[in-house]
């Protein structure tokens, strides 16, 4: 078996990232490329010998193991001692901190979310910056004693150690995410790693990244064709145009599958934009065969697509149902499969996301892609498979599109998945309520109204609709409605499942539906971070505009993959995207899902509409656009009142989720720790109520 070769250059500046088991050390990775410096991900375990040799320094991610389990996932003991500057990020700064002697326990309170450190300035990581630092914390085990030959060089304001360095060693830790937007000067903490420590020029540039590629193309390829695999969105479109570079366009052969879940007018606009790449668009129209196809998952075959239900078998039957269309395009063409690579436009979040063991080692899986299925895996380990972008993150993506000359219209489309608006309507045949569904509704509800619980819902509780809580759940539960009055918001569970982010994995929980009479987008923003944080089960909320809800939904629409389904979506999503390019709102959303879910509010044989604006740089952590903020209120009506004309549609919602979920602005910050402390007691009083305890019902 030939494996795919990584696409590798000899430049001097090189850092490597032990992954660690963290969904971020791909967003470690873009941060330090965003500093001009080539890094790698690499295994854990990777021998010193082989670091030594090749890198300036090393990054250790965080990770979910504790540092003193028997799980503890396994590294050269030689690491610390090689010399090599290192810089540890939660797990790797616990697990420094731990082999050198030093005590790590579980700690009896986590930090979760936003906090304020104080910090050492005089710190090479800290050099430059005020003593106050905006950071992410997310973690239960802390650094109880220092080990000896370190010092503490930041700590939160509950006195937990927050970073700590050995100068001597050139060893430095970190116990919050300098990767992600929410610790506000992570970027600079990084760079004076990278240049007050490693001692680096940074003259790594997107130049040099671009040669690589095109590098790596024609030594994969030789003189064989390239069949490009086109969905038309901005990946797939580099993609394409960076292959014809490398090889030349008569060597290039442009396939578009149209999978019948295609944006309205698409294909049209696809053809009409490749073709002014000077590449002829071969355009197939797989509309019946991708609705009845089936695939193999855990040894069992699955339903035809038009039929089943569940989020990942249709992607698995999409993913690999093009697989074989394209396999059978190459033979109407004359084409050997043996003399043809396939090219692809995945990115690195896509295999991150997708736990490609080409990336992360130990990363979860997330989201499993149309383009890095079972069956591509395959093709890859056996050398067929060409994916130049791999190293790319999108907004990268964009930049070296225009630097091989793609039109901005193009450039700058809204991302768009190559399963098409298939993965975007949310199936299913009957309501989802499990035996968490009356506790949990009952809970939401009892967070935003406290004692005005029992009048504002005195009808349901009346008629059994809903669920009294006990006195003790009741008193811890009512501290939190002291803080703020949420007395014009109605939440209430939508049975569905929807795919989201917790933790380090993905999940398949509740949607949380808020209705009002009037809109205080800061109060709605709020309850979104806190529901989940409250109740696990729920992994995503929206607003919903019109009516408030008061009664309990336990009604929804079948929903398949239907011809008349997937023609009500694309009506709603172009609807939507006009609005946005009107007001030139396609580069400051970075994406915006319109998504069909199967909550009929009453409404029989409705369905509803969700909109979820996007702002990320990373494209793996990110935050809804809020209204009056990133974007006027007047287009959110625009964008709702003309989706609300659509056959069909009986409500529509503004996700108001973050991803992950549940993490905390600003805000919320100014909660004090006490807060914290009576939210833990009521999440402990939910947690009982939810596994049925009889003394408190």
């Amino acid at each position: 078996v030939v494996k795919v070769e990584k696409m590798v250059v000899d430049h001097p500046e090189r850092i490597a990232i032990l992954d660690a088991g963290s969904q971020f050390s791909k967003v470690i990775d873009r941060r330090i490329r965003e500093l001009n410096v080539q890094s790698e991900l690499l295994a854990f375990n990777t021998p010193v010998s082989e670091i030594k040799s090749k890198f300036s320094g090393v990054i250790i991610s965080g990770g979910p193991a504790s540092v003193y389990a028997d799980s503890a996932p396994k590294y050269d003991p030689e690491l610390f001692n090689s010399g090599i500057p290192i810089l540890g990020i939660c797990y790797g700064m616990q697990l420094m901190n731990y082999i050198h002697g030093g005590k790590i326990e579980k700690h009896d309170h986590r930090e979760d979310g936003q906090h304020i450190i104080t910090v050492d300035p005089s710190s090479s990581l800290f050099k430059g910056m005020s003593e106050k630092q905006q950071v992410l914390l997310t973690h239960g085990d802390s650094i109880m004693t220092v080990a000896d030959g370190f010092k503490a060089t930041a700590k939160s304001e509950g006195g937990i150690i927050s970073a700590i360095e050995n100068p001597t060693k050139h060893l430095y830790g970190l116990q919050f995410h300098p990767e992600v937007d929410l610790t506000e000067h992570g970027k600079q903490m990084f760079k004076n790693f990278l240049v007050e420590v490693c001692k680096l020029k940074c003259n790594y540039t997107l130049d040099d990244r671009e040669q690589r590629a095109i590098d790596y193309i024609r030594e994969r390829v030789g003189e064989k064709k390239v069949l490009v695999l086109v969905s038309g969105g901005v990946d797939s479109s580099v993609c394409a145009a960076l292959v014809a570079k490398a090889i030349g366009t008569e060597r290039v052969v442009a396939l578009h599958i149209n999978n019948g879940f295609m944006r309205k007018d698409e294909t049209a606009k696809v053809e009409k934009a490749l073709g002014s790449l000077g590449l002829h668009l071969i355009v197939v129209d797989a509309t019946e065969a991708f609705s009845q196809s089936t695939t193999e998952v855990l040894g069992k075959i699955t339903p035809p697509l038009h039929i089943t239900t569940h989020p990942e078998e249709k992607r698995k039957i999409i993913g690999d149902t093009f697989m074989h269309v394209a396999r059978r395009e190459i033979e109407k063409l004359g084409l050997k499969p043996e003399e043809v690579y396939l090219a692809q436009g995945t990115l690195r979040p896509d295999l991150i996301e997708s736990s490609s063991k080409s990336v992360s080692h130990t990363a979860d899986v997330i989201k499993t892609h149309h383009n890095d299925t079972d069956l591509v895996r395959l093709l890859r380990n056996s050398g067929r498979v060409v994916e130049p972008l791999q190293d790319y993150h999108k907004d990268e993506v964009r930049e070296l599109g225009k630097m091989l000359g793609l039109a901005e219209h193009l450039v700058w489309r809204q991302p768009f998945p190559g399963p098409g608006l298939a993965i975007r309507i949310l199936c299913t045949e009957k309501p989802y309520m499990d035996d968490s569904f009356k506790v949990t509704n009952s809970i939401i509800r009892y967070v935003v109204h406290g004692e005005n619980y029992l009048n504002v819902y005195k009808d349901q509780i009346a008629d059994g609709s809903l669920i009294t809580l006990a006195p003790e759940a009741k008193r811890v539960a009512d501290l939190i409605s002291k803080h703020k009055n949420f007395d014009k918001i109605y939440p209430t569970l939508v049975p569905v499942q929807t795919v989201g982010v917790q933790g380090d994995g993905r999940s398949y929980n509740y949607l949380c539906a808020l209705t009002s009479t009037e809109r205080n987008w800061e109060d709605l923003f709020f309850l979104a971070r806190l529901i989940p944080k409250v109740c696990h089960n729920i992994n995503r909320v929206v607003f919903v505009f019109g009516e408030p809800v008061m009664g309990v939904l336990t009604q929804v629409t079948t929903t398949r993959l239907t011809q008349d389904v997937v023609s009500q979506l694309q009506e709603a999503d172009d609807l939507v995207n006009e609005i946005l390019i009107q007001n030139d709102l396609i580069r400051k959303l970075s994406q915006v899902p319109v998504v069909l879910f199967p909550a009929s509010f009453g409404i029989e044989g409705g369905r509803s509409v969700a909109i979820r604006t996007f702002i990320t740089n990373d494209f793996m952590t990110g935050v809804p656009a809020v209204p009056k903020e990133h974007i006027e209120e007047k287009v959110v009506d625009d964008m709702v009142n003309a989706v609300q004309k659509v056959k069909g549609i009986s409500r529509v919602a503004y996700d108001l989720t973050s991803k992950p979920p549940g993490i905390f602005s600003s805000f919320v910050c100014l909660f004090n720790f006490i807060f914290f402390l009576k939210l833990t007691l009521f999440f402990i009083c939910y947690q009982v109520l939810l596994n049925g305890n009889k003394v408190l019902l």
